[in-house]
C-alpha cells in the first residue's frame, strides 16, 4: 500500500554483464499503426516498447512477477483503496529533449482512461473505475477511484507493459493520434534510428536515459519475420539473428538439440476465435452461434496446426488460469467432449429451430494473414460445411485490414486474435464480451451477462466471485459472443550468450518489452 523505491536501481540478473554489440532480434513487426495503446497485437509492442517507460512496470529479472518503479520511484494507496498517489523522478527527458512532468503522466492517462472521439483503446476498459485525475504539482500524479478495486488488480494495471507514457505535447500536436507518427518521443532505454517496412527496425542506445546502469546493448536491429514461419526459424537455426519468437515447434525442438543454445514455451495472454458478426441475420441468432460452437471441434484445430504453433483446448476463459473450468469437467462439455455425436445432434437441432436447417450460403470469412488462422480457416470451413451445411468464401487480409473489417462490421465470420492484459476476467470480460467493449468484434450483448460484469469487477471474496465468473461462462456457452479456437502458448529460442532475461513464467509477451537488462556474452 506504501512504496519508498527511491533508493531503486535496476540492473542484469546475472553478475558482471558486459556492455556494447548490437542484438539481432527476429520477431512479427508489421504494425497496423504506431499508436501502442490503440494497438492490440505484438507486432506493434514488440518493436516499439523498447522506445518507451511506464509509471510502474513489471521486473524483467522474475519473468515479470514482480511489480517494481520505473518513472514513478515510490507510490501510495490510501487505506480506502480510493486514491492512489505516485511519485516521479526528476530529470527524465524524452527523446526529443523535453523534460517529462506529470502533466504528461495525466495526458497519457486521461486519453487511456477516457478515449477522444475516434480512439480506440482496448485497455480503457481497466481503469473504468477512476474518476479523477489530477498532477498535484510537477513530479506528483494522483488517480481517485470512484469505487474500490483490488490493488493488485489496480496496480496490474498501471504495469502494464501497453501503458507507456506520452508526452504530452506529443499527443496534441497530433490530435491525440498517434497512428501515424513512425518514431514518437519516449524515455525509454532505445530511441528509433531506421525502420523499412516488412524487413527492419533499428534502435540504438538512449545515451541519456535517466537510469544509468542500463542499457547494456548499444542497439537492437528487430528482424521481420512471420509468426511460427519456416523463415523466422531458418533465421534463427542459420546464426542470422540471435534470439527469436514465435518460432514453431519443428524449430523449437531443433533448437534445444543445439548445443549452444536454449528455447522455452509459455502461456500467451491472447484468445484465438472466430468472431460471429451479431448484427447480420441469421447470425444474430444465438442458436446458429452456439450450432457452429458446437460443432468446431477443437481438439482437431489444436491438432491442425501442432507442426506451426503450440495451442491448447479451451472455452472462454483463460484455461490456465485458476478461474477456468477444469479440463476434465470441461471435456464433458457438448462441444468440448471427445465423441462429438451428441454435440452434432443438438446444433443441426438448433439450425432446425432457427429456421436454418438448410445450412446458410455465402458467407464471407475475413482470416488473417498468418499460417495458423489460413490453415484453421480451411478447417473451420469444412466442420461447418459438413455438419450444419453453412458454406463460407474465404478472405485473406494483411493485419491493418482484418482489424479494420472487424472494427466496422465488414465481415460475417472473422478468424484472428485478441490479447488481454491481466489473467483476470475482470479484465477481458469487459474488452472482449461487455456490449460496447473495445474488443467486442462481434458487436455482441446478452443482457443477462451486463448486470454480472460489474459484480464480477466489485466482488472481494474468492467463491462468490468464482460463482459469478461460472454464471458468466454458462451465459456465453448459450449464447456465444464468439467462437473459441484454441489458445496459445508461445515459442522463444536464443543462442546462451544473449543474456538478461528470464522468459519461462511469462504470462503473454507484452509485459517485458523493455531489453533494458539484455546483453551479449560474446
Amino acid at each position: 500500500m506504501e512504496f519508498d523505491g527511491s533508493k531503486f536501481q535496476l540492473a542484469a540478473p546475472e553478475p558482471n554483464p558486459k556492455r556494447g554489440g548490437v542484438l539481432r532480434y527476429a520477431i512479427t513487426s508489421r504494425p497496423p499503426h504506431f499508436d501502442v495503446h490503440q494497438s492490440g497485437t505484438i507486432n506493434s509492442l514488440g518493436c516499439q516498447g523498447c522506445m518507451f517507460d511506464n509509471l510502474i512496470r513489471r521486473d524483467p529479472r522474475d519473468s515479470g512477477k514482480t511489480i517494481i518503479p520505473d518513472l514513478a520511484h515510490s507510490w501510495q494507496i490510501a487505506p480506502d483503496g480510493k486514491t492512489y498517489t505516485f511519485f516521479l523522478r526528476e530529470g527524465v527527458r524524452f527523446h526529443d529533449g523535453a523534460e517529462l512532468t506529470a502533466e504528461d503522466v495525466k495526458a497519457t492517462y486521461d486519453r487511456i482512461v477516457r478515449p477522444p472521439q475516434g480512439i480506440s483503446i482496448p485497455r480503457s476498459t481497466l481503469f473504468t473505475a477512476v474518476s479523477e485525475i489530477n498532477a498535484r504539482d510537477k513530479h506528483t500524479i494522483e488517480f481517485k477511484l470512484a469505487e474500490p478495486r483490488p490493488a493488485n488488480f489496480m496496480m496490474s494495471a498501471f504495469a502494464s507493459g501497453w501503458n507507456v507514457i506520452f508526452r504530452k505535447k506529443t499527443l496534441e500536436d497530433n490530435g491525440y493520434n498517434l497512428r501515424r507518427v513512425v518514431n514518437i518521443p519516449g524515455t525509454g532505454p532505445f530511441r528509433s534510428v531506421r525502420r523499412v517496412e516488412n524487413e527492419i527496425w533499428v534502435m540504438e542506445r538512449n545515451p541519456d536515459y535517466w537510469n544509468k546502469g542500463v542499457p547494456y546493448l548499444d542497439g537492437i536491429e528487430f528482424y521481420h519475420a512471420l509468426p511460427f514461419s519456416p523463415e523466422l526459424g531458418s533465421a534463427l537455426l542459420s546464426g542470422r539473428v540471435d534470439y527469436a519468437r514465435l518460432l514453431d515447434p519443428v524449430t523449437q525442438r531443433r533448437v534445444k538439440q543445439t548445443p549452444g543454445m536454449s528455447g522455452v514455451d509459455f502461456y500467451q495472454s491472447v484468445i484465438q476465435a472466430t468472431w460471429v458478426n451479431a448484427k447480420k441475420k441469421p447470425l444474430d441468432d444465438p442458436r446458429v452461434r452456439r450450432a457452429m460452437h458446437l460443432v468446431l471441434d477443437k481438439a482437431v484445430l489444436v491438432e491442425v496446426v501442432k507442426d506451426v504453433a503450440p495451442m491448447m483446448v479451451g472455452g472462454f476463459i483463460y484455461p490456465f488460469s485458476e478461474f477456468a473450468t477444469p479440463p476434465q469437467e470441461l471435456a464433458r462439455r457438448p462441444g468440448y467432449q471427445a465423441d462429438p455425436t451428441a454435440a452434432m445432434r443438438e446444433a443441426r437441432g438448433l439450425m432446425a429451430a432457427a429456421g436454418q436447417g438448410r445450412g446458410i450460403r455465402g458467407l464471407d470469412f475475413v482470416i488473417r494473414d498468418v499460417a495458423t488462422f489460413k490453415l484453421w480457416a480451411q478447417a473451420i470451413q469444412a466442420m461447418l460445411q459438413q455438419a450444419l451445411n453453412v458454406e463460407c468464401r474465404l478472405r485473406t487480409v494483411v493485419e491493418s485490414v482484418w482489424f479494420d473489417d472487424v472494427r466496422s462490421g465488414n465481415y460475417d465470420l472473422a478468424i484472428g486474435a485478441v490479447v488481454s492484459t491481466l489473467l483476470d476476467p475482470s479484465d477481458y470480460f469487459n474488452a472482449w464480451y461487455k456490449d460496447g467493449g473495445s474488443q467486442n468484434y462481434s458487436s455482441w450483448k446478452d443482457d443477462r451477462l451486463e448486470p454480472l460484469l460489474p459484480q464480477i469487477d466489485r466482488e472481494v471474496d474468492a467463491a462468490k466471485r468464482l460463482a459469478l465468473i461460472r454464471q458468466a461462462e454458462t451465459i456465453m456457452e448459450e449464447n456465444p459472443p464468439l467462437l473459441p479456437v484454441a489458445w496459445e502458448k508461445i515459442n522463444d529460442g536464443w543462442y546462451n550468450y544473449v543474456k538478461g532475461h528470464v522468459p519461462q513464467d511469462y504470462f503473454g509477451i507484452y509485459d517485458v518489452v523493455r531489453m533494458d537488462t539484455m546483453w551479449l556474452d560474446k
